[in-house]
């Protein structure tokens, strides 16, 4: 059993920002085992354990498929055959995509600390739901609606808010990249119109784009 520190907190370090929390994945183990070794059980969809003394989360590394529709249509592979490089290609980003070791050193096979030259200066969250504040960083602005009242609108109508929202945060500043991660088709097309750079991930299955004539 091998334990490396992954993720978000292992790119802070590189940048110097003081990590919240840190996360764990552990190659070559099994939930008996880590059951065995005192840590307790918390994960519904795939094993994630919390460390008995620190309590931090510690994940066996895994693999994902696309199954179905949303962000909980996936089919998760672990077991201990399953290597901490092919854990570390399911993540969103290459920065998020490194890992560190029990000796300090840095694992990188997709590039991260490359990517992590090319430093973001500001980040923004558009969201028209308040609910959502509390759960970024202080150092993320987060743009919603100040009146609670969007908080019950429908869902179609939250997308042409929060597209308006987007609308008025390129006119401020058009020097930008747009991150779309539910594939907003509306978000999408606005930056293309306008010609702003955007990345668009959708954890649509295949079939739900096919269906889709925009997309």
């Amino acid at each position: 059993m091998k334990i490396f520190q992954v993720g978000g907190s292992i790119r802070d370090e590189i940048l110097g920002v003081e990590a919240n929390d840190k996360d764990w994945v552990v190659v070559g183990s099994s939930p008996e085992k880590m059951i065995a070794e005192g840590f307790k059980p918390i994960g519904k969809d795939f094993p994630v354990f919390l460390h008995p003394e620190s309590n931090e989360e510690y994940a066996l590394a895994r693999t994902e498929k696309k199954s179905g529709k949303g962000y909980k249509g996936f089919t998760f592979y672990f077991d201990e055959t399953v290597t901490l490089e092919e854990d570390l290609k399911r993540r969103d980003f290459t920065i998020n995509s490194i890992a560190k070791d029990e000796n300090g050193s840095l694992i990188d096979p997709h590039g991260g600390l490359e990517d992590l030259k090319d430093k973001i200066n500001n980040i923004s969250v558009i969201s028209v739901s308040n609910e959502f504040k509390n759960k970024f960083d202080y150092k993320i602005k987060f743009i919603s609606p100040k009146a609670d009242f969007w908080n019950t609108i429908g869902r179609r109508k939250k997308f042409f808010v929060g597209l308006f929202l987007h609308f008025l945060e390129i006119l401020k500043d058009r020097n930008i990249l747009v991150f779309s991660f539910q594939g907003n088709v509306y978000c999408t097309l606005l930056c293309k119109l306008l010609g702003i750079k955007v990345i668009v991930r959708s954890n649509s299955a295949p079939d739900g784009w096919s269906q889709n004539g925009f997309k």
